[in-house]
């Protein structure tokens, strides 16, 4: 058994997977999923796991060229919105549903127990070297 890291092992396993270039959506439990990308779904109860921890575990396992988020984010989620501008300071911002439409094109959907709106964000995966 992994001592450190990501322990779910379908998470670790499509984490694996994912190469440059691929999208990665790190949603909320109430955004529609798109069909197509593979899924993760970490929700256990409203608010379990929280979508910063969730963001937080991967932001330790992927590289990270660059991330979009919906502009809403600003005014209905100031706490999200903070945490993402903290990570990402070139973050992307769209209308929800365009980031709903670039969602489809993800590779894998990871879905967290969040219940506060807006909680998602699209990663594009880098390169370490």
């Amino acid at each position: 058994m992994k001592k450190h890291g990501i322990l779910n092992r379908h998470l670790s396993g499509a984490l694996a997977e994912l190469g440059h270039g691929d999208g990665v959506l790190v949603c909320d439990a109430g955004m529609p999923i798109p069909d197509g990308p593979r899924v993760v779904d970490l929700a256990f109860r409203a608010g379990v796991p929280s979508f910063a921890e969730v963001l937080e575990g991967l932001l330790a396992e992927l590289v990270v060229e660059g991330a979009t988020a919906a502009t809403e984010v600003r005014a209905a989620n100031p706490a999200a919105a903070e945490l993402l501008s903290g990570h990402f300071p070139a973050l992307a911002l769209v209308p929800h549903e365009r980031l709903k439409e670039l969602s489809g094109g993800a590779r894998l959907v990871v879905r967290t127990g969040e219940a506060r709106p807006y909680a998602n964000v699209l990663l594009r995966c880098g390169v370490f070297f």
